[in-house]
């Protein structure tokens, strides 16, 4: 499919990590920020929109998405080293992002490697891993409105909390870019930082099925996944959906799943938690479309 054109009725399957969903009324790849913004303000493109990176931490439901989806992975792909900051567009893979700081003699960045997404959903809901979230090291963001405008926001114009950031002033604006500041480092020293953590990730998450990443937060003080397996859910299976045997705090699509089938996992996993362990789970993931 070409960039910077607008599609109708798309399957939306293979634009995120489950592998589950319906069909986008519309679907944009955007190749090009001013021509989003110039679409959007002569209203070729059109409310309401649902941004997507890679599709992890992504639930689409079976019912498809109303309005404009607009596809930033493979479009907005710009990344640059100026005056010590990293700028990246959204669509950049965070595992790119991570390797190009490495690269260029920064430090701390393996954590981004670890998140399976891209940095405008890193951005969106302060994606992080291994003690490091995204938003200890960003400085600025570009951002655009739903009227196609695009401003520059710094990091004191939002409220950064764990997985979560709060616009100040509640304006409903997207991540188009981001320019983030990393300490010197030495670049072997880097590059092996992040070859150790894709090594643990590898060891101790199941990424040969399709997940969206972790599907619950972290409650205060205490692990989604330990209260899961306490609950003796590791397994536990609704249609084609399962917990995973390898890491509680990922569902897996065991090839025939239905977004139906995860969200009612979900749902359950929720209920039965809270019943034996008085702790309520939240979702990282977003769930997005209709029924």
């Amino acid at each position: 499919m070409e960039k910077n054109t607008i599609y109708k009725d798309i399957a939306l399957k293979k634009y995120n990590s489950w592998k589950v969903g319906g069909i986008a009324e519309k679907l944009y790849i955007c190749g090009d920020k001013d021509l989003l913004s110039e679409g959007i303000n002569h209203k070729r493109i059109t409310p309401p929109f649902t941004f997507i990176g890679l599709g992890s931490n992504l639930l689409i439901r079976d019912g498809g998405v109303k309005g404009t989806v607009i596809i930033l992975h493979g479009g907005l792909s710009e990344i640059n080293l100026e005056n010590n900051l990293f700028y990246a567009e959204a669509g950049v893979s965070c595992s790119k992002l991570a390797k190009y700081i490495a690269r260029n003699h920064y430090k701390h960045s393996a954590f981004l490697a670890g998140i399976p997404g891209t940095i405008g959903g890193a951005l969106a809901m302060n994606a992080g891993c291994y003690g490091s979230e995204t938003w200890d090291f960003v400085e600025k963001v570009l951002v655009i409105n739903e009227k196609g405008e695009q401003f520059k926001r710094t990091k004191n114009d939002y409220i950064t909390q764990y997985r979560k950031v709060i616009n100040k002033k509640k304006l409903d604006e997207y991540f188009l870019a981001t320019w983030m500041q990393f300490p010197k480092g030495i670049k072997e020293e880097a590059e092996k930082d992040i070859k150790l953590l894709l090594k643990e990730r590898k060891e101790s998450q199941p990424l040969n099925w399709p997940t969206a990443g972790s599907t619950f937060r972290n409650p205060p003080n205490n692990f989604a996944a330990k209260l899961i397996e306490e609950c003796g859910l590791k397994g536990y299976t609704i249609g084609g959906a399962q917990i995973s045997k390898k890491h509680a705090n990922f569902i897996i699509n065991l090839g025939d799943a239905s977004a139906s089938d995860i969200e009612k996992l979900i749902d359950y996993t929720i209920k039965k938690v809270l019943e034996i362990t008085k702790i309520c789970l939240e979702t990282e993931i977003k769930i997005i479309g209709e029924y």
